[in-house]
């Protein structure tokens, strides 16, 4: 199995070293230019490579799986400590609603960076499809008949 990672995946792939490089921040066709020209507006083409990176809309999609992630990181965790039942209500949200915003702030552009990745590594693959010529249908069976 060469090629694979720990979790039994083409870690070579190009849908794999898009994601990653949508995680690093860095455009998802050669890695070389940075992906966003500000805190999370995607560079409309890559000054490197000019790929079209903001052809692929993410919209939502971002917003939704940052929320997912500090829910599991953040909010999960907390509801363990008993501080949390015991303490005064305006404690426990003066302290963790700052938190809550600070980590969706962060984590906010590499998860939309790693969708940007897997919008691109589609687009390419779709793209690279269209191009080659089909191939020709299979013959129909012959046990088949009407």
């Amino acid at each position: 199995m060469t090629g694979m990672d720990s979790l039994g995946t083409n870690a070579g792939s190009p849908a794999w070293r898009a994601i990653k490089r949508g995680l690093r921040l860095r455009c998802p066709a050669c890695d070389k230019a940075p992906l966003y020209r500000s805190y999370i507006k995607v560079d409309p083409v890559c000054p490197s490579c000019g790929a079209a990176n903001g052809e692929h809309r993410v919209d939502d999609a971002a917003s939704y799986f940052t929320i997912l992630l500090v829910g599991h990181i953040v909010i999960a965790p907390m509801l363990a400590f008993e501080a949390v039942y015991s303490a005064s209500l305006l404690v426990v949200l003066a302290i963790t609603l700052p938190a809550i915003g600070l980590v969706t702030l962060i984590l906010l552009p590499f998860v939309k960076g790693a969708i940007v990745g897997v919008l691109s590594a589609s687009s390419r693959r779709a793209r690279a499809e269209a191009v080659r010529p089909a191939a020709d249908p299979p013959p129909p069976s012959e046990t088949w008949t009407r």
